[in-house]
């Protein structure tokens, strides 16, 4: 103690802690509210509103959270006290204000990126800017898909934003927000990258934030310490209807893809290969020799879709779309969606152990058709069959009729299920089409294959049930 104490008094060699040399000052988001700020808008909507309408439809509650948590303007409920004020009816056609949201300056000449949720259903749009001028907006297009939309006012002159590279933003980076929460013009807040790639969608992989993101946020821009746009505000996870530290924002270059076909036609093409898919598992992965959990599974193949055509089955897997690796089923969606309609794709699939090529025409979007119900699982198989003794499984051979319904070779019809097969998903009326990548058109070939099974492994059934096709794991009775 009193050498160092001694050392200490002399100032000999006494330097500052590893950890303090690392300290790093908080951001200065001032001058990028200065830089970005004159190119956020607010962005108010109103719709035409009758009597009848006001006081006779029903609001919905799901609806009355979209308002709340959104746009910052409660729907009226039709026993809210306003309504049952008979002193002061509402005329006929009156424009009633539905909603507050943000918006910022594409272009010098006035296009402005906002949230297709934003504008939906508004019979007038009204753009303010930050020097409080006002404009009425013409809607060029909303993509509800992704939730982008373009509005366009009469002005030159403009302040636009910069577009940023979504690819070099990095998880734990500073973020900034500009936008109008709860009405509240030009408010700012601030904080970091949460995650990338977050799937709450079909066609976009979200950025996650911590940024507060509140009512009236929605269509706002996500600004980095470059003073550039990097999404779009979009959503908030709430179980309140205000912030809870969890935002998402749409990446600018999947908007900008969106807006540049709304500028150019008003309307976004996607591609479709008309499949139905669903993620890979680990146990399937394992079943059919993957080294990993990987592509997306094909459930069910549409009548007379592009991927038909092109000769794609219910169980491939596919691994790779035009050389891009699908490493999970959402991953798939999204990069069809963004090809164009007519284009002559290559697929990479695994089928049945084995990976083969095949080419396909991409087709456009189109309504999604709904599923058909499952049946009901039965009563108990009998326990006379090998398969129902390791499988749970009571099983019988396609008739030809059954076949040319179902266009089927082959198969073997499920008619009861024990507990194994019922927590396996298996149900009476389904078809097993193959077992552990061997085909199963007969009873006969399905018992053979139930006797050959490792049963200290679990096995993969691939099942037709209605119009789709999907694998289930059964692990076997030893």
């Amino acid at each position: 103690m009193i050498s160092s104490l001694s050392v200490a008094g002399l100032g000999l060699g006494v330097t500052e802690p590893a950890f303090a040399q690392s300290v790093r000052t908080l951001p200065d988001f001032t001058d990028l509210v200065e830089q970005v700020g004159p190119s956020v808008v607010n962005i108010r909507t109103l719709e035409k509103a009758s009597v009848r309408e006001t006081q006779n439809s029903p609001q919905d509650e799901e609806m009355q959270e979209f308002f709340r948590r959104f746009f910052g303007v409660p729907m009226p409920s039709p026993n809210s006290p306003r309504q049952q004020r008979p002193n002061k009816p509402q005329q006929p056609d009156e424009e009633q204000p539905r909603g507050v949201g943000s918006g910022f300056i594409l272009s010098s000449d006035g296009f402005i990126m906002t949230n297709a949720h934003v504008v939906d259903g508004a019979d007038q749009v009204v753009v303010t800017l930050p020097d409080k001028r006002e404009y009425k907006a013409r809607i060029v297009g909303a993509d509800k898909r992704s939730d982008v939309a373009v509005v366009k006012i009469e002005a030159s002159g403009l302040p636009s934003v910069k577009v940023g590279d979504v690819s070099r933003l990095k998880v734990g980076e500073w973020v900034m927000a500009i936008g109008s929460p709860f009405g509240l013009e030009n408010t700012v807040t601030a904080g970091i990258v949460s995650a990338k790639q977050r799937d709450t969608g079909d066609y976009l992989p979200f950025i996650q934030t911590d940024v507060a993101i509140n009512p009236g946020n929605s269509g706002g821009p996500l600004i980095n310490m470059r003073g550039e746009v990097v999404g779009i505000n979009s959503q908030i996870y709430s179980r309140s209807g205000g912030f809870m530290g969890i935002s998402f924002a749409i990446p600018i270059d999947e908007a900008i893809r969106v807006s540049e076909q709304l500028r150019a036609t008003g309307r976004v093409q996607r591609g479709r290969l008309g499949i139905q898919i669903d993620q890979v598992s680990k146990e399937v992965a394992e079943s059919l020799g993957l080294s990993k959990a990987q592509g997306a599974l094909v459930r069910g193949v549409e009548q007379g879709s592009p991927a038909e055509k092109a000769g794609l089955e219910a169980g491939d897997i596919i691994l790779r779309f035009d050389g891009k690796a699908i490493e999970k089923s959402s991953d798939l969606p999204r990069i069809v969606g963004n090809t164009k309609p007519g284009t002559r794709s290559m697929l990479q699939i695994l089928r049945r152990g084995t990976t083969r090529d095949m080419a396909v025409t991409v087709g456009e979007v189109e309504a999604e058709k709904p599923t058909k119900k499952a049946a009901a699982p039965a009563e108990k198989p009998s326990s006379s069959s090998l398969a129902a003794k390791v499988l749970g499984l009571s099983v019988s051979d396609l008739s030809d009729a059954q076949k040319k319904e179902l266009k089927l070779r082959g198969g073997v019809r499920v008619d009861a299920v024990a507990e194994l097969a019922a927590r396996a998903g298996i149900q009476e009326g389904d078809v097993i089409l193959a077992l552990s990548n061997a085909e199963t058109p007969t009873v006969q070939v399905f018992e053979g294959l139930v006797a050959k099974l490792d049963r200290s492994k679990p096995v993969s059934l691939l099942i037709r049930r209605g119009d789709w096709a999907q694998y289930t794991v059964i692990r076997p009775q030893r």
